[in-house]
Protein backbone atom coordinates (compact mmCIF):
# COMPACT_ATOMS: atom_id res chain seq x y z
CA UNK A 1 0.00 0.00 0.00
CA UNK A 2 1.45 3.57 -0.48
CA UNK A 3 -0.97 6.62 1.22
CA UNK A 4 -0.42 10.26 0.10
CA UNK A 5 -0.80 12.65 2.58
CA UNK A 6 -1.34 16.15 1.12
CA UNK A 7 -0.82 19.06 3.72
CA UNK A 8 2.14 17.19 5.55
CA UNK A 9 4.06 20.27 7.22
CA UNK A 10 0.19 20.23 9.27
CA UNK A 11 1.55 19.56 12.97
CA UNK A 12 -1.19 16.73 13.17
CA UNK A 13 0.94 14.69 10.83
CA UNK A 14 2.90 12.83 13.60
CA UNK A 15 -0.69 11.62 15.46
CA UNK A 16 -1.17 9.91 12.04
CA UNK A 17 1.41 8.74 11.45
CA UNK A 18 1.75 7.12 14.76
CA UNK A 19 -1.73 6.00 13.91
CA UNK A 20 -0.27 4.09 10.99
CA UNK A 21 2.63 2.53 12.71
CA UNK A 22 0.65 0.71 14.86
CA UNK A 23 -1.40 -1.02 11.74
CA UNK A 24 1.06 -0.70 9.04
CA UNK A 25 1.59 -4.85 9.33
CA UNK A 26 -2.32 -5.09 8.89
CA UNK A 27 -2.89 -2.27 6.07
CA UNK A 28 0.43 -3.74 4.24
CA UNK A 29 1.51 -0.44 4.71
CA UNK A 30 5.10 0.23 2.44
CA UNK A 31 5.35 3.59 1.18
CA UNK A 32 3.89 7.21 2.99
CA UNK A 33 4.15 9.72 1.03
CA UNK A 34 4.73 13.36 2.75
CA UNK A 35 3.81 16.58 0.40
CA UNK A 36 3.87 20.08 1.31
CA UNK A 37 4.31 23.38 -0.82
CA UNK A 38 6.09 24.64 2.63
CA UNK A 39 9.39 23.66 2.16
CA UNK A 40 10.31 24.82 5.55
CA UNK A 41 7.38 22.70 7.28
CA UNK A 42 7.68 19.90 5.54
CA UNK A 43 11.54 19.22 6.38
CA UNK A 44 10.57 19.97 10.04
CA UNK A 45 7.31 17.50 10.41
CA UNK A 46 8.67 15.26 7.50
CA UNK A 47 11.69 14.90 9.92
CA UNK A 48 9.97 14.03 12.81
CA UNK A 49 7.70 11.20 11.08
CA UNK A 50 11.20 9.56 9.95
CA UNK A 51 12.61 9.47 12.99
CA UNK A 52 9.15 7.96 14.82
CA UNK A 53 9.29 5.16 11.73
CA UNK A 54 12.60 4.81 12.43
CA UNK A 55 12.55 4.18 16.32
CA UNK A 56 10.00 1.16 15.31
CA UNK A 57 12.04 -0.29 13.49
CA UNK A 58 10.72 0.85 9.76
CA UNK A 59 7.84 -0.88 9.32
CA UNK A 60 7.47 1.46 5.88
CA UNK A 61 9.29 4.15 3.67
CA UNK A 62 8.52 7.83 4.66
CA UNK A 63 9.39 9.89 1.61
CA UNK A 64 9.11 14.04 1.57
CA UNK A 65 8.21 15.54 -1.52
CA UNK A 66 7.26 19.29 -2.80
CA UNK A 67 6.05 17.50 -6.13
CA UNK A 68 2.17 16.31 -5.76
CA UNK A 69 2.44 14.22 -8.61
CA UNK A 70 4.62 12.14 -7.02
CA UNK A 71 3.25 12.27 -3.95
CA UNK A 72 -0.09 10.95 -5.26
CA UNK A 73 0.99 8.71 -8.59
CA UNK A 74 -0.17 5.50 -7.79
CA UNK A 75 -1.50 6.12 -4.20
CA UNK A 76 -4.13 3.71 -2.85
CA UNK A 77 -4.95 6.46 -0.36
CA UNK A 78 -4.95 10.54 -0.39
CA UNK A 79 -5.47 12.43 2.86
CA UNK A 80 -6.27 15.84 2.33
CA UNK A 81 -5.30 18.23 5.44
CA UNK A 82 -4.55 21.72 3.56
CA UNK A 83 -5.11 25.18 5.45
CA UNK A 84 -5.64 27.30 1.93
CA UNK A 85 -3.92 31.06 3.56
CA UNK A 86 -2.95 29.28 6.13
CA UNK A 87 -3.66 30.76 9.88
CA UNK A 88 -3.26 34.43 8.97
CA UNK A 89 -6.11 34.38 6.45
CA UNK A 90 -8.15 32.37 9.07
CA UNK A 91 -8.00 35.21 11.67
CA UNK A 92 -8.58 38.02 9.45
CA UNK A 93 -11.97 36.30 8.21
CA UNK A 94 -12.62 35.80 12.08
CA UNK A 95 -11.81 40.06 12.33
CA UNK A 96 -13.97 41.02 9.24
CA UNK A 97 -17.11 39.01 10.81
CA UNK A 98 -16.51 40.32 14.33
CA UNK A 99 -16.30 43.79 12.99
CA UNK A 100 -20.03 43.12 11.44
CA UNK A 101 -21.17 41.78 14.94
CA UNK A 102 -21.63 38.33 13.42
CA UNK A 103 -20.24 34.88 14.43
CA UNK A 104 -17.06 33.85 12.73
CA UNK A 105 -15.70 30.61 13.40
CA UNK A 106 -13.57 28.44 10.71
CA UNK A 107 -16.04 25.82 9.65
CA UNK A 108 -19.32 27.56 10.83
CA UNK A 109 -21.15 30.81 8.79
CA UNK A 110 -19.25 33.53 6.88
CA UNK A 111 -15.86 31.89 7.82
CA UNK A 112 -16.47 29.14 6.88
CA UNK A 113 -17.87 30.34 3.96
CA UNK A 114 -14.18 31.70 3.26
CA UNK A 115 -12.43 29.07 3.89
CA UNK A 116 -14.14 27.00 1.97
CA UNK A 117 -14.40 29.37 -1.76
CA UNK A 118 -10.46 29.39 -1.24
CA UNK A 119 -10.26 25.63 -0.29
CA UNK A 120 -12.51 24.21 -2.74
CA UNK A 121 -10.60 24.80 -5.97
CA UNK A 122 -7.50 23.47 -5.01
CA UNK A 123 -8.93 20.42 -3.79
CA UNK A 124 -10.61 19.81 -7.53
CA UNK A 125 -7.06 20.25 -8.50
CA UNK A 126 -6.52 17.51 -6.48
CA UNK A 127 -8.78 15.42 -7.51
CA UNK A 128 -7.59 15.92 -11.28
CA UNK A 129 -4.59 14.88 -10.37
CA UNK A 130 -5.64 11.84 -8.86
CA UNK A 131 -7.74 10.85 -11.72
CA UNK A 132 -4.77 11.31 -13.72
CA UNK A 133 -2.29 9.55 -11.80
CA UNK A 134 -4.07 7.00 -9.25
CA UNK A 135 -7.58 6.52 -10.76
CA UNK A 136 -8.37 3.70 -8.18
CA UNK A 137 -7.25 6.10 -4.97
CA UNK A 138 -9.57 6.66 -2.13
CA UNK A 139 -9.14 10.19 -1.07
CA UNK A 140 -9.52 10.79 2.54
CA UNK A 141 -10.75 14.22 3.57
CA UNK A 142 -9.96 15.79 6.90
CA UNK A 143 -9.60 19.33 5.37
CA UNK A 144 -12.18 21.55 6.95
CA UNK A 145 -15.06 22.47 6.53
CA UNK A 146 -15.33 18.90 5.68
CA UNK A 147 -19.01 18.81 4.77
CA UNK A 148 -18.72 21.38 1.93
CA UNK A 149 -15.35 20.20 0.57
CA UNK A 150 -16.25 16.55 0.17
CA UNK A 151 -19.74 17.76 -1.28
CA UNK A 152 -17.79 19.61 -3.91
CA UNK A 153 -14.98 16.67 -4.18
CA UNK A 154 -18.28 14.48 -5.04
CA UNK A 155 -20.53 16.52 -7.02
CA UNK A 156 -17.18 18.02 -9.43
CA UNK A 157 -13.50 16.16 -8.50
CA UNK A 158 -14.86 12.51 -10.28
CA UNK A 159 -12.89 10.94 -7.43
CA UNK A 160 -14.00 8.39 -4.80
CA UNK A 161 -14.08 10.14 -1.64
CA UNK A 162 -15.17 10.25 2.09
CA UNK A 163 -15.33 13.03 4.56
CA UNK A 164 -13.94 12.60 8.07
CA UNK A 165 -14.25 14.41 11.21
CA UNK A 166 -12.75 13.76 14.59
CA UNK A 167 -15.66 14.86 16.64
CA UNK A 168 -17.63 11.11 16.17
CA UNK A 169 -14.84 9.32 16.75
CA UNK A 170 -14.56 11.48 20.15
CA UNK A 171 -17.75 11.21 21.33
CA UNK A 172 -18.35 7.41 21.14
CA UNK A 173 -14.68 7.62 22.83
CA UNK A 174 -16.18 10.13 25.71
CA UNK A 175 -18.99 8.34 26.17
CA UNK A 176 -17.16 4.69 26.64
CA UNK A 177 -14.92 5.95 28.56
CA UNK A 178 -17.96 7.22 30.88
CA UNK A 179 -19.65 4.23 30.97
CA UNK A 180 -16.35 2.20 31.98
CA UNK A 181 -16.68 -0.14 28.02
CA UNK A 182 -14.33 -0.10 24.85
CA UNK A 183 -15.31 2.55 21.91
CA UNK A 184 -16.49 -0.64 19.99
CA UNK A 185 -19.42 -1.22 22.36
CA UNK A 186 -21.40 2.32 21.73
CA UNK A 187 -23.49 2.46 18.70
CA UNK A 188 -24.28 6.00 18.51
CA UNK A 189 -27.68 6.94 16.28
CA UNK A 190 -25.93 10.36 15.05
CA UNK A 191 -27.78 12.38 12.14
CA UNK A 192 -26.79 15.39 10.54
CA UNK A 193 -24.39 17.57 8.68
CA UNK A 194 -20.63 17.98 9.34
CA UNK A 195 -20.04 20.35 12.91
CA UNK A 196 -23.98 20.16 12.55
CA UNK A 197 -25.32 16.82 14.21
CA UNK A 198 -27.06 15.84 17.12
CA UNK A 199 -26.77 12.36 18.92
CA UNK A 200 -30.85 10.75 19.10
CA UNK A 201 -29.99 7.69 20.79
CA UNK A 202 -26.98 5.96 22.37
CA UNK A 203 -26.58 2.27 22.89
CA UNK A 204 -24.03 0.73 25.54
CA UNK A 205 -23.95 -3.05 24.54
CA UNK A 206 -27.07 -2.99 23.12
CA UNK A 207 -28.85 -0.99 25.85
CA UNK A 208 -30.63 2.47 25.33
CA UNK A 209 -29.08 4.69 28.08
CA UNK A 210 -29.80 7.75 26.13
CA UNK A 211 -31.67 9.24 28.94
CA UNK A 212 -29.45 8.43 31.83
CA UNK A 213 -26.09 10.13 29.62
CA UNK A 214 -28.07 13.18 28.55
CA UNK A 215 -28.76 13.69 32.43
CA UNK A 216 -25.24 13.33 33.28
CA UNK A 217 -24.08 15.86 30.24
CA UNK A 218 -26.64 18.46 31.27
CA UNK A 219 -25.13 18.25 35.12
CA UNK A 220 -21.29 18.86 34.15
CA UNK A 221 -20.30 22.23 34.18
CA UNK A 222 -20.10 24.05 30.61
CA UNK A 223 -16.34 24.26 28.84
CA UNK A 224 -16.71 27.78 28.67
CA UNK A 225 -18.82 29.45 31.82
CA UNK A 226 -21.96 31.39 30.82
CA UNK A 227 -22.31 28.97 28.04
CA UNK A 228 -24.59 26.34 28.88
CA UNK A 229 -28.09 25.41 27.30
CA UNK A 230 -30.79 25.87 30.11
CA UNK A 231 -32.03 22.54 31.76
CA UNK A 232 -35.62 22.69 29.82
CA UNK A 233 -34.04 23.41 26.72
CA UNK A 234 -31.64 20.16 27.06
CA UNK A 235 -34.95 18.05 28.32
CA UNK A 236 -36.65 19.56 25.42
CA UNK A 237 -34.92 18.80 23.33
CA UNK A 238 -33.73 15.20 24.32
CA UNK A 239 -30.64 14.79 22.01
CA UNK A 240 -27.17 14.92 22.51
CA UNK A 241 -25.97 18.54 20.28
CA UNK A 242 -22.76 18.71 18.72
CA UNK A 243 -20.78 21.46 20.56
CA UNK A 244 -20.45 23.66 17.34
CA UNK A 245 -24.48 23.53 18.18
CA UNK A 246 -23.58 26.28 20.51
CA UNK A 247 -22.78 28.75 17.78
CA UNK A 248 -26.84 28.48 16.63
CA UNK A 249 -28.51 28.10 20.11
CA UNK A 250 -26.55 30.49 21.93
CA UNK A 251 -25.85 33.07 19.24
CA UNK A 252 -26.08 36.39 21.54
CA UNK A 253 -23.36 34.35 24.28
CA UNK A 254 -21.11 33.05 21.59
CA UNK A 255 -20.67 36.24 19.93
CA UNK A 256 -20.17 38.28 23.29
CA UNK A 257 -17.45 35.89 24.34
CA UNK A 258 -15.36 35.78 20.93
CA UNK A 259 -15.23 39.67 20.79
CA UNK A 260 -14.35 39.73 23.99
CA UNK A 261 -11.54 37.20 23.60
CA UNK A 262 -7.86 38.84 23.42
CA UNK A 263 -7.02 36.82 20.66
CA UNK A 264 -8.81 34.81 18.25
CA UNK A 265 -8.53 31.32 17.74
CA UNK A 266 -6.17 30.89 14.82
CA UNK A 267 -3.71 33.46 16.28
CA UNK A 268 -3.59 31.19 19.53
CA UNK A 269 -3.09 27.88 17.13
CA UNK A 270 -0.38 29.59 15.19
CA UNK A 271 1.21 30.13 18.77
CA UNK A 272 1.01 26.66 19.56
CA UNK A 273 1.91 25.24 16.02
CA UNK A 274 5.14 27.79 16.30
CA UNK A 275 5.81 26.04 19.54
CA UNK A 276 5.11 22.58 18.24
CA UNK A 277 7.47 22.87 15.62
CA UNK A 278 10.12 24.03 17.62
CA UNK A 279 9.78 20.93 19.82
CA UNK A 280 9.41 18.48 16.33
CA UNK A 281 12.98 20.41 14.93
CA UNK A 282 14.64 18.42 17.95
CA UNK A 283 17.32 15.51 16.45
CA UNK A 284 15.94 13.56 19.65
CA UNK A 285 12.92 13.63 19.73
CA UNK A 286 11.28 9.98 17.97
CA UNK A 287 7.73 10.58 18.90
CA UNK A 288 4.36 12.35 18.64
CA UNK A 289 4.69 14.97 21.87
CA UNK A 290 2.40 15.73 24.47
CA UNK A 291 1.36 19.39 23.71
CA UNK A 292 0.26 18.35 20.99
CA UNK A 293 -3.04 17.48 22.32
CA UNK A 294 -3.24 21.18 23.02
CA UNK A 295 -3.52 21.89 19.42
CA UNK A 296 -7.26 19.93 19.02
CA UNK A 297 -8.26 17.34 16.78
CA UNK A 298 -7.93 14.30 19.54
CA UNK A 299 -8.71 11.25 17.72
CA UNK A 300 -7.86 12.58 14.37
CA UNK A 301 -5.15 9.30 13.55
CA UNK A 302 -7.53 6.46 15.10
CA UNK A 303 -10.41 8.02 13.06
CA UNK A 304 -8.41 8.10 10.18
CA UNK A 305 -6.49 5.03 10.17
CA UNK A 306 -9.43 2.69 11.41
CA UNK A 307 -11.78 4.18 8.13
CA UNK A 308 -8.52 3.30 6.03
CA UNK A 309 -8.30 -0.31 7.43
CA UNK A 310 -12.30 -1.35 6.78
CA UNK A 311 -11.88 -0.29 3.78
CA UNK A 312 -8.73 -2.16 2.79
CA UNK A 313 -10.11 -5.27 4.69
CA UNK A 314 -13.64 -4.47 3.41
CA UNK A 315 -14.74 -4.86 6.64
CA UNK A 316 -18.53 -3.77 6.52
CA UNK A 317 -17.80 -2.08 10.16
CA UNK A 318 -19.49 1.38 10.51
CA UNK A 319 -18.08 4.28 10.72
CA UNK A 320 -19.63 7.74 11.04
CA UNK A 321 -18.24 10.16 7.75
CA UNK A 322 -19.37 12.61 5.44
CA UNK A 323 -20.83 10.81 2.61
CA UNK A 324 -23.39 11.44 -0.25
CA UNK A 325 -27.37 11.34 1.29
CA UNK A 326 -28.76 8.94 -1.66
CA UNK A 327 -31.50 8.93 0.12
CA UNK A 328 -30.55 8.28 3.55
CA UNK A 329 -31.79 11.32 4.91
CA UNK A 330 -35.29 11.98 2.81
CA UNK A 331 -35.84 15.53 3.53
CA UNK A 332 -32.36 16.34 2.15
CA UNK A 333 -31.18 15.75 -1.67
CA UNK A 334 -30.25 13.11 -2.76
CA UNK A 335 -26.42 14.10 -3.79
CA UNK A 336 -26.12 16.33 -0.45
CA UNK A 337 -23.37 15.25 1.93
CA UNK A 338 -24.14 14.76 5.25
CA UNK A 339 -22.57 12.99 8.50
CA UNK A 340 -24.39 9.86 9.25
CA UNK A 341 -23.37 6.38 10.24
CA UNK A 342 -22.34 4.28 7.29
CA UNK A 343 -20.97 1.08 6.30
CA UNK A 344 -17.78 1.19 4.99
CA UNK A 345 -16.09 -1.52 3.03
CA UNK A 346 -13.88 -2.02 -0.40
CA UNK A 347 -16.52 0.42 -2.11
CA UNK A 348 -16.20 2.85 0.18
CA UNK A 349 -18.63 4.31 2.78
CA UNK A 350 -22.62 3.32 2.13
CA UNK A 351 -24.88 5.62 4.72
CA UNK A 352 -27.69 3.98 6.77
CA UNK A 353 -31.54 4.95 6.21
CA UNK A 354 -31.99 7.60 8.80
CA UNK A 355 -35.79 8.37 7.47
CA UNK A 356 -37.20 11.74 8.26
CA UNK A 357 -35.89 13.71 10.18
CA UNK A 358 -37.30 15.42 13.78
CA UNK A 359 -39.36 18.56 13.79
CA UNK A 360 -37.00 20.37 16.19
CA UNK A 361 -33.77 19.51 14.06
CA UNK A 362 -35.74 19.52 10.62
CA UNK A 363 -35.16 23.33 9.51
CA UNK A 364 -31.78 24.27 10.97
CA UNK A 365 -30.39 21.10 8.71
CA UNK A 366 -31.99 21.86 5.72
CA UNK A 367 -30.98 25.79 6.08
CA UNK A 368 -27.06 25.12 6.62
CA UNK A 369 -27.40 22.88 3.83
CA UNK A 370 -29.44 24.76 1.26
CA UNK A 371 -26.63 27.68 2.33
CA UNK A 372 -23.67 24.68 1.42
CA UNK A 373 -25.05 23.89 -2.09
CA UNK A 374 -24.80 27.52 -2.61
CA UNK A 375 -21.29 27.71 -1.31
CA UNK A 376 -20.44 24.49 -3.61
CA UNK A 377 -21.71 26.16 -6.64
CA UNK A 378 -20.20 30.08 -5.82
CA UNK A 379 -16.76 27.96 -5.33
CA UNK A 380 -17.00 26.33 -8.20
CA UNK A 381 -18.33 29.06 -10.64
CA UNK A 382 -16.62 31.82 -9.38
CA UNK A 383 -20.38 33.98 -9.58
CA UNK A 384 -20.63 36.93 -7.17
CA UNK A 385 -24.04 36.63 -7.07
CA UNK A 386 -24.50 33.15 -6.14
CA UNK A 387 -21.57 33.74 -3.45
CA UNK A 388 -23.94 36.52 -2.24
CA UNK A 389 -26.78 34.13 -2.06
CA UNK A 390 -24.65 31.74 -0.13
CA UNK A 391 -23.66 33.75 2.56
CA UNK A 392 -27.18 36.00 2.76
CA UNK A 393 -28.86 32.11 2.87
CA UNK A 394 -26.74 31.56 6.48
CA UNK A 395 -28.79 31.30 9.45
CA UNK A 396 -25.89 33.21 11.19
CA UNK A 397 -25.62 36.26 8.85
CA UNK A 398 -28.36 38.72 10.32
CA UNK A 399 -28.24 41.01 7.27
CA UNK A 400 -28.13 40.64 3.50
CA UNK A 401 -26.49 44.37 3.76
CA UNK A 402 -23.82 42.88 5.99
CA UNK A 403 -23.59 39.60 3.72
CA UNK A 404 -22.42 42.49 1.01
CA UNK A 405 -20.15 43.72 3.00
CA UNK A 406 -18.93 40.77 4.19
CA UNK A 407 -18.55 39.16 0.52
CA UNK A 408 -16.86 42.22 -1.04
CA UNK A 409 -13.85 42.38 1.93
CA UNK A 410 -13.68 38.80 1.51
CA UNK A 411 -13.24 39.02 -2.48
CA UNK A 412 -10.53 42.19 -1.84
CA UNK A 413 -8.62 40.04 0.51
CA UNK A 414 -8.13 36.67 -1.07
CA UNK A 415 -8.00 37.91 -4.61
CA UNK A 416 -11.37 34.92 -4.98
CA UNK A 417 -11.81 36.57 -8.80
CA UNK A 418 -15.84 36.17 -8.21
CA UNK A 419 -17.48 37.66 -11.19
CA UNK A 420 -20.92 39.44 -11.88
CA UNK A 421 -22.34 37.48 -14.49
Amino acid sequence: MKIAVIGAGSTYTPELAEGLILESQVLGLQELYLHDINSERLQIVGGLVERMVRAQGSPFQVRQTLDRVEAVAGADFVITQIRVGGQEARALDTRICLEERIIGQETTGPVGFAKAMRTIPVLLDICADIRTYAPQAFLINFTNPAGMITEAVLKHGGVKAIGLCNIPFGLKSAVAKECGVSPQEIELDYVGLNHLSWVRRIYVSGEDCTAELLKKQAEKPANIPGLAFDPDFSRALGMWPNSYLNYFYLQDEMLAHLKEQPKTRAEVVKELEAQLLDQYKDPQLSSKPKELEKRGGAHYSSAAVSLIRDIHLNSGRRHIVNVRNNGALTDLPPDAVVEVTSVVDAQGAKPLSVGRLEAQIRGLIQHVKAYEELTVEAAVTRNYHTALLALATHPLTTSVNKAKRILDRFNAAHNLQLVKA
